[in-house]
């Protein structure tokens, strides 16, 4: 059962120690973090997995999920969307030098996860894996701030991926409900 829990509640603090999101209570099984909570889930319930088998399959989710934690969440969320969560001027509008700046880098990533994902619709073989769901709502956000939203728009096989796999109930259900605040936007 999924429950709702403002960040560094007492209950998320005793999971997690810092009181953030994902953790995971589940029996006498307590969890923080998105990969753990992956891999437990992964080796205690039946298919499907979202960690491959496949020893290639499996580097290459892993590949994937270093890339997106290291270069690309750099770039398009704590460079980009951070332009605009904490604007760089006294009036509140968004950091235009940064956003100008990081452009470029963004135009060149969109296109790699483009070209990743335009034979089979994932990031790694023909299944949904971590990777994808690592990636997912990084697009969420990316898709939220108007040049964002461009490139990703621009990005066909991207786009497309990024609209197939929203659509999965389990994403979908990550939404707030309607009329309540969406704290995630920047």
């Amino acid at each position: 059962m999924l429950t709702e829990t403002p960040l560094r509640a007492a209950e998320l603090l005793a999971i997690h120690p810092f009181g953030r999101m994902p953790a995971l209570r589940h029996g006498d099984v307590e969890l923080c973090e998105s990969k753990a909570i992956a891999t437990w889930l992964d080796r205690s319930f039946p298919a499907p997995f979202v960690f491959p088998s496949d020893p290639r399959l499996a580097a290459l989710t892993e590949q994937w999920v270093s890339l997106v934690n290291t270069v690309i969440d750099r770039t398009l969320i704590r460079t980009y969307l951070f332009a605009y969560i904490a604007p760089g001027t006294a009036d509140g509008k968004p950091n235009r030098s940064a956003i100008d700046a990081v452009m470029p880098a963004m135009r060149q990533q969109i296109g790699v996860l483009d070209r990743a994902v335009a034979g089979t619709g994932h990031l790694v073989g023909d299944n949904f894996t971590f990777a994808d769901i690592n990636l997912m709502p990084i697009l969420h956000r990316l898709g939220q701030a108007p040049e964002g939203a461009e490139v990703l728009a621009a990005a066909r096989h991207l786009a497309a991926y990024y609209e197939r796999h929203a659509a999965r109930p389990s994403f979908a259900r990550t939404e707030p409900p309607a009329g309540a605040p969406d704290r995630r936007k920047p």
